[in-house]
Protein backbone atom coordinates (compact mmCIF):
# COMPACT_ATOMS: atom_id res chain seq x y z
CA UNK A 1 0.00 0.00 0.00
CA UNK A 2 1.05 3.47 -1.19
CA UNK A 3 2.25 5.96 1.90
CA UNK A 4 -0.28 8.75 2.49
CA UNK A 5 0.99 12.00 1.65
CA UNK A 6 1.39 14.64 4.71
CA UNK A 7 -1.52 16.32 2.76
CA UNK A 8 -3.69 13.99 4.43
CA UNK A 9 -3.10 13.24 8.12
CA UNK A 10 -3.08 9.48 9.09
CA UNK A 11 -2.24 10.05 12.73
CA UNK A 12 -5.15 12.01 15.04
CA UNK A 13 -5.73 11.57 18.72
CA UNK A 14 -8.93 9.14 17.64
CA UNK A 15 -6.63 6.93 15.31
CA UNK A 16 -3.85 6.60 17.72
CA UNK A 17 -6.25 5.21 20.75
CA UNK A 18 -7.30 2.75 18.59
CA UNK A 19 -3.91 1.01 17.94
CA UNK A 20 -3.90 1.62 21.58
CA UNK A 21 -6.62 -0.20 21.86
CA UNK A 22 -5.66 -2.98 19.41
CA UNK A 23 -2.86 -3.56 21.59
CA UNK A 24 -4.39 -3.92 24.69
CA UNK A 25 -7.24 -6.35 23.32
CA UNK A 26 -4.97 -8.56 21.09
CA UNK A 27 -3.83 -12.15 22.56
CA UNK A 28 -2.52 -13.57 24.47
CA UNK A 29 -4.00 -11.41 27.04
CA UNK A 30 -6.74 -9.37 26.15
CA UNK A 31 -8.57 -6.99 28.67
CA UNK A 32 -11.60 -8.61 29.96
CA UNK A 33 -14.69 -6.67 31.34
CA UNK A 34 -16.95 -8.79 33.57
CA UNK A 35 -20.58 -8.38 31.84
CA UNK A 36 -22.39 -10.74 34.49
CA UNK A 37 -23.26 -7.65 36.36
CA UNK A 38 -24.81 -5.81 33.43
CA UNK A 39 -28.20 -6.60 32.92
CA UNK A 40 -29.10 -7.28 29.20
CA UNK A 41 -25.21 -8.44 28.39
CA UNK A 42 -24.06 -12.42 28.35
CA UNK A 43 -23.14 -13.66 31.53
CA UNK A 44 -19.65 -14.10 31.47
CA UNK A 45 -16.51 -12.35 31.13
CA UNK A 46 -15.36 -10.85 27.50
CA UNK A 47 -12.56 -9.13 25.85
CA UNK A 48 -13.53 -5.50 24.69
CA UNK A 49 -12.85 -6.09 21.62
CA UNK A 50 -15.61 -8.72 21.94
CA UNK A 51 -17.84 -6.08 23.92
CA UNK A 52 -17.37 -3.24 21.18
CA UNK A 53 -19.36 -4.88 18.05
CA UNK A 54 -21.89 -6.50 20.73
CA UNK A 55 -22.83 -2.85 21.47
CA UNK A 56 -22.90 -1.84 18.24
CA UNK A 57 -24.86 -4.44 16.38
CA UNK A 58 -27.83 -3.80 19.48
CA UNK A 59 -29.85 -1.69 21.00
CA UNK A 60 -29.66 -1.77 24.67
CA UNK A 61 -31.62 0.06 27.59
CA UNK A 62 -30.76 2.97 29.17
CA UNK A 63 -30.87 0.28 32.69
CA UNK A 64 -27.75 -1.72 30.62
CA UNK A 65 -26.13 1.24 28.72
CA UNK A 66 -25.90 3.46 32.41
CA UNK A 67 -24.38 -0.21 34.43
CA UNK A 68 -22.39 -0.78 31.71
CA UNK A 69 -20.84 2.57 31.67
CA UNK A 70 -20.69 3.20 35.59
CA UNK A 71 -18.65 0.01 35.22
CA UNK A 72 -16.03 1.11 32.86
CA UNK A 73 -15.76 4.57 34.12
CA UNK A 74 -14.78 3.15 37.75
CA UNK A 75 -12.60 0.65 36.39
CA UNK A 76 -11.12 3.79 34.20
CA UNK A 77 -11.19 5.56 37.48
CA UNK A 78 -9.54 3.11 39.74
CA UNK A 79 -7.81 0.64 37.88
CA UNK A 80 -5.35 2.84 35.67
CA UNK A 81 -4.32 3.55 32.39
CA UNK A 82 -4.99 0.42 31.02
CA UNK A 83 -8.87 0.93 31.44
CA UNK A 84 -8.86 4.17 30.75
CA UNK A 85 -7.45 3.40 26.80
CA UNK A 86 -10.13 0.07 27.24
CA UNK A 87 -12.70 2.42 28.09
CA UNK A 88 -11.97 5.28 25.01
CA UNK A 89 -11.42 2.42 22.86
CA UNK A 90 -15.31 0.77 23.35
CA UNK A 91 -16.65 4.41 22.73
CA UNK A 92 -14.36 5.00 19.58
CA UNK A 93 -16.85 4.04 17.24
CA UNK A 94 -19.75 6.44 18.94
CA UNK A 95 -16.41 9.47 19.30
CA UNK A 96 -15.29 9.19 15.23
CA UNK A 97 -18.90 9.19 14.37
CA UNK A 98 -18.79 12.77 16.56
CA UNK A 99 -15.66 14.18 15.11
CA UNK A 100 -16.77 13.37 11.34
CA UNK A 101 -20.27 15.15 12.07
CA UNK A 102 -18.66 18.40 13.65
CA UNK A 103 -15.47 18.53 11.01
CA UNK A 104 -17.89 17.91 7.84
CA UNK A 105 -16.82 20.45 5.23
CA UNK A 106 -14.27 22.13 8.00
CA UNK A 107 -10.83 19.52 6.83
CA UNK A 108 -8.63 21.69 8.29
CA UNK A 109 -10.54 21.39 11.64
CA UNK A 110 -10.35 17.76 11.76
CA UNK A 111 -7.34 16.79 13.40
CA UNK A 112 -8.23 19.67 16.41
CA UNK A 113 -11.84 18.21 16.61
CA UNK A 114 -10.22 14.69 17.19
CA UNK A 115 -8.53 15.67 19.80
CA UNK A 116 -11.35 17.69 21.38
CA UNK A 117 -13.54 15.00 20.88
CA UNK A 118 -11.00 12.58 22.81
CA UNK A 119 -10.22 15.20 25.57
CA UNK A 120 -13.89 16.36 26.55
CA UNK A 121 -15.19 12.34 26.62
CA UNK A 122 -11.98 11.93 29.01
CA UNK A 123 -12.41 14.66 31.18
CA UNK A 124 -15.78 13.24 31.58
CA UNK A 125 -15.48 9.82 31.89
CA UNK A 126 -13.08 10.60 34.78
CA UNK A 127 -15.24 13.27 36.58
CA UNK A 128 -19.37 12.69 35.56
CA UNK A 129 -21.13 11.71 38.43
CA UNK A 130 -21.47 8.11 37.66
CA UNK A 131 -24.71 7.93 40.12
CA UNK A 132 -26.83 9.99 37.70
CA UNK A 133 -28.76 8.16 34.86
CA UNK A 134 -28.38 8.60 31.35
CA UNK A 135 -24.31 8.33 31.94
CA UNK A 136 -23.18 7.45 28.18
CA UNK A 137 -25.62 10.87 26.51
CA UNK A 138 -23.25 13.01 28.99
CA UNK A 139 -20.44 11.22 27.97
CA UNK A 140 -20.74 11.77 24.48
CA UNK A 141 -22.56 15.38 25.22
CA UNK A 142 -19.06 16.95 26.97
CA UNK A 143 -17.09 14.96 23.79
CA UNK A 144 -19.33 17.14 21.24
CA UNK A 145 -19.46 20.06 23.43
CA UNK A 146 -15.61 20.36 23.81
CA UNK A 147 -15.33 19.97 19.61
CA UNK A 148 -17.40 22.09 18.74
CA UNK A 149 -15.36 24.71 20.81
CA UNK A 150 -12.47 24.41 17.96
CA UNK A 151 -15.00 25.37 15.22
CA UNK A 152 -17.34 28.19 17.38
CA UNK A 153 -13.90 30.58 16.68
CA UNK A 154 -13.64 29.93 13.07
CA UNK A 155 -17.45 30.39 12.55
CA UNK A 156 -18.79 32.03 14.82
CA UNK A 157 -21.51 29.38 15.21
CA UNK A 158 -22.79 28.50 19.30
CA UNK A 159 -24.64 25.59 17.92
CA UNK A 160 -23.67 22.70 15.77
CA UNK A 161 -24.78 23.34 12.66
CA UNK A 162 -26.49 20.01 12.19
CA UNK A 163 -28.45 19.59 15.44
CA UNK A 164 -32.02 19.69 14.57
CA UNK A 165 -33.40 22.64 16.13
CA UNK A 166 -34.42 24.82 13.66
CA UNK A 167 -32.31 27.87 14.42
CA UNK A 168 -28.75 28.96 15.31
CA UNK A 169 -27.46 31.46 17.63
CA UNK A 170 -26.16 34.69 15.97
CA UNK A 171 -23.42 35.83 14.99
CA UNK A 172 -21.33 39.42 16.16
CA UNK A 173 -23.00 42.10 17.15
CA UNK A 174 -25.45 39.99 18.79
CA UNK A 175 -23.20 39.02 21.58
CA UNK A 176 -22.99 36.15 24.18
CA UNK A 177 -26.04 33.86 23.85
CA UNK A 178 -27.17 34.33 27.61
CA UNK A 179 -27.39 37.92 26.56
CA UNK A 180 -29.18 37.01 23.62
CA UNK A 181 -31.70 35.27 25.20
CA UNK A 182 -32.28 37.87 28.31
CA UNK A 183 -32.76 40.72 25.24
CA UNK A 184 -35.36 38.01 23.84
CA UNK A 185 -36.95 37.33 27.27
CA UNK A 186 -36.95 40.83 28.20
CA UNK A 187 -38.76 41.86 24.96
CA UNK A 188 -41.45 39.10 26.04
CA UNK A 189 -40.95 37.14 22.72
CA UNK A 190 -40.05 34.01 24.80
CA UNK A 191 -40.40 33.41 28.50
CA UNK A 192 -37.75 33.55 30.84
CA UNK A 193 -38.43 29.51 31.33
CA UNK A 194 -37.78 29.16 27.93
CA UNK A 195 -34.76 31.47 28.21
CA UNK A 196 -33.18 29.34 31.57
CA UNK A 197 -34.31 26.31 29.34
CA UNK A 198 -32.32 26.73 26.01
CA UNK A 199 -29.40 28.07 28.17
CA UNK A 200 -29.51 24.80 30.63
CA UNK A 201 -29.24 22.31 27.60
CA UNK A 202 -27.42 24.20 24.71
CA UNK A 203 -24.87 26.05 26.88
CA UNK A 204 -24.68 24.88 29.70
CA UNK A 205 -24.81 21.04 31.07
CA UNK A 206 -27.91 20.42 32.31
CA UNK A 207 -29.98 17.38 29.77
CA UNK A 208 -33.14 17.57 28.82
CA UNK A 209 -34.12 14.47 30.31
CA UNK A 210 -33.57 15.90 33.65
CA UNK A 211 -35.64 19.00 33.34
CA UNK A 212 -38.27 17.13 31.93
CA UNK A 213 -38.65 14.76 34.88
CA UNK A 214 -38.13 17.69 37.69
CA UNK A 215 -40.91 19.36 35.44
CA UNK A 216 -43.65 16.69 35.28
CA UNK A 217 -43.68 16.73 31.88
CA UNK A 218 -42.41 14.57 28.80
CA UNK A 219 -38.70 15.34 27.44
CA UNK A 220 -40.74 15.03 23.55
CA UNK A 221 -42.77 17.99 25.35
CA UNK A 222 -40.06 19.74 26.51
CA UNK A 223 -38.06 19.37 23.14
CA UNK A 224 -40.98 21.37 21.42
CA UNK A 225 -41.15 24.04 23.58
CA UNK A 226 -37.14 25.02 23.37
CA UNK A 227 -37.94 24.46 19.68
CA UNK A 228 -40.72 26.93 19.26
CA UNK A 229 -38.50 28.91 21.25
CA UNK A 230 -35.72 29.01 19.06
CA UNK A 231 -37.44 29.34 16.05
CA UNK A 232 -38.69 32.56 17.68
CA UNK A 233 -35.38 34.31 17.80
CA UNK A 234 -33.90 33.02 14.98
CA UNK A 235 -37.11 35.23 13.57
CA UNK A 236 -36.38 37.76 15.31
CA UNK A 237 -32.31 37.59 14.84
CA UNK A 238 -33.46 37.67 11.24
CA UNK A 239 -35.31 41.15 11.99
CA UNK A 240 -32.71 42.86 13.66
CA UNK A 241 -34.74 42.62 16.64
CA UNK A 242 -32.00 41.81 18.99
CA UNK A 243 -29.22 43.51 17.54
CA UNK A 244 -29.49 46.39 20.20
CA UNK A 245 -30.00 46.24 24.21
CA UNK A 246 -33.88 47.63 23.14
CA UNK A 247 -35.38 45.55 20.90
CA UNK A 248 -38.27 46.15 18.60
CA UNK A 249 -41.75 45.82 20.13
CA UNK A 250 -43.60 45.19 16.80
CA UNK A 251 -43.68 41.48 17.45
CA UNK A 252 -43.79 40.98 21.38
CA UNK A 253 -47.63 40.40 21.55
CA UNK A 254 -48.04 38.25 18.47
CA UNK A 255 -45.27 35.99 19.90
CA UNK A 256 -45.27 36.26 23.97
CA UNK A 257 -46.83 32.78 24.60
CA UNK A 258 -45.15 30.65 22.27
CA UNK A 259 -42.25 30.34 24.13
CA UNK A 260 -44.28 28.88 27.21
Amino acid sequence: MAPTTHATPTHTALTTAEKAFELLTCEPAPLMFDARPVPGLPDKPLPLDELRPLLLGKHHSSDTTDALWRQLAHHAREWGPAWVVGAIGVALPALTHLAARISRGRPRHADDVDSEVLAGFLDALRTADLTQPRLWLRLCWAAWRAAVSVVKVDDGEELPADLATGSRSPRLPYGHPDLLLGRAAAAGLITLDAAELISATRFGSALIEHLAVEQGVTAPALRMRRRRAEHLIAAAISRGDLSTSRPSTTHMTTHANYGK
